[in-house]
């Protein structure tokens, strides 16, 4: 899992950067920029990663103009999921941190790939059987049934340290 800690500016290869992390926070005054045509450039490496982050529309603007933009605005473009005061951005990364390492290991890497295989498939007979296959397997994985027994003997699972 990868958690985006943004406080400052956050430009060109930066917005890449954050457009591939799992859970991006920023602090409200953060900017951001696609500002490679501002130099002549396009930002080509980054764009599959930003368009998918933040949309065509909203790429064909942003590549475009090369402008800047607020936190508010990424935050509703869909780049940046939390945003905080500069001074509450460390204990809003723990939290989600936290969040996330509570977490089966196992299913945490599955829910990363069914996001990335579902998220632009049509929902198809062939897509339901798949999915259906999917929570099989992992309730019937060792995580799996350590998660529901834990959740039944109201007990911290053994993938929780401590």
């Amino acid at each position: 899992m990868v958690v985006g800690r943004i406080h400052g500016d956050c430009y060109a290869g930066g917005v890449g950067l954050a457009a591939v992390c799992d859970v991006v926070v920023a602090s409200d005054n953060a900017g951001f920029c696609l500002s490679e045509a501002k130099l002549g450039l396009l930002p080509a490496t980054i764009g599959p990663y930003v368009a998918r982050a933040i949309g065509a529309r909203a790429s064909h603007r942003y590549f475009l103009t090369a402008e800047r933009f607020s936190a508010a605005e990424a935050h509703r473009l869909g780049l940046v999921h939390e945003l905080t005061s500069p001074e509450a951005l460390d204990a809003q990364v723990d939290a989600i941190t936290a969040a996330l390492v509570a977490n089966g290991p196992a299913a945490v890497k599955a829910c990363k790939q069914l996001v990335h295989d579902v998220a632009h498939a049509a929902i198809t007979p062939e897509l339901r059987e798949d999915t259906a296959r999917r929570i099989a397997d992992i309730r019937g994985s060792a995580e799996g049934k350590e998660g529901v027994s834990s959740f039944l003997n109201k007990r911290a699972p053994n993938w929780i340290l401590g």
